[in-house]
């Protein structure tokens, strides 16, 4: 991603502070910026758990959106590049 698309991402997803589109929003743009410290600290172990819960987090709350209102996962997956839930 480049930064001009997170700065158009960020401003579409101001005015809703609080929802779960922006939250979701701003969980992707802290995982991308820990992958990127990860390349120049690769043995940063505190951090990669920080990652993992991020991730985790995040995975909950798009699991919450796929159970309420699909077509705003679908819309934000394919906005910000994620991968889709596997189904159990």
């Amino acid at each position: 991603m480049s930064g001009n698309s997170l700065i158009y991402f960020s401003s579409m997803f101001e005015k809703k502070e609080g929802s779960i589109e922006s939250q979701i929003f701003r969980l992707t743009n802290r995982v991308i910026k820990l992958t990127y410290h990860f390349k120049t600290h690769e043995k940063d172990y505190s951090s990669q758990r920080g990652l993992w819960k991020i991730l985790g987090r995040r995975k909950r709350l798009l699991a919450y959106l796929f159970e309420t209102d699909i077509t705003s996962y679908q819309d934000l997956t394919d906005q910000l590049g994620i991968r889709k839930l596997k189904k159990n």
